[in-house]
């Protein structure tokens, strides 16, 4: 059981590193709206950068405790929270083939979780 519960706490990390990591999208796309160079601008990238820090080293120590390719393969999931960032802060659609996509990208993770 403490297995079981070490490897689901893993997976959440994982899937939670990734929601860190699709705030990068959320930044530089408000920094993308903004005047070049203005304080708004700067601070976007700003943000950017800072998120990307901080995933850098929750990502270190996600990759002391699992493979390198199981860990990356949960990356996917940065892409259905990009989508859904983007939905949320932007206004941007939602499609059929996006979700048609993120149900692929789970899928996939839950069988190669189910391992």
């Amino acid at each position: 059981m403490v297995v079981v519960t070490s490897k689901l706490l893993t997976y959440i990390s994982l899937v939670g590193i990734n929601l860190l990591y699709a705030f990068v999208t959320l930044f530089t796309k408000y920094a993308s709206q903004q005047e070049f160079m203005s304080l708004a601008y700067c601070l976007g990238f700003a943000g950017a950068i800072g998120v990307m820090g901080a995933y850098a080293v929750f990502w270190q120590q996600v990759l002391k405790r699992i493979d390198l390719s199981t860990a990356y393969m949960f990356k996917g999931t940065s892409l259905i929270f990009v989508m859904l960032l983007a939905f949320a802060f932007f206004g941007e659609a939602i499609t059929l083939m996006n979700i048609i996509g993120a149900c692929v990208i789970i899928v996939g993770i839950a069988l190669y979780a189910k391992e």
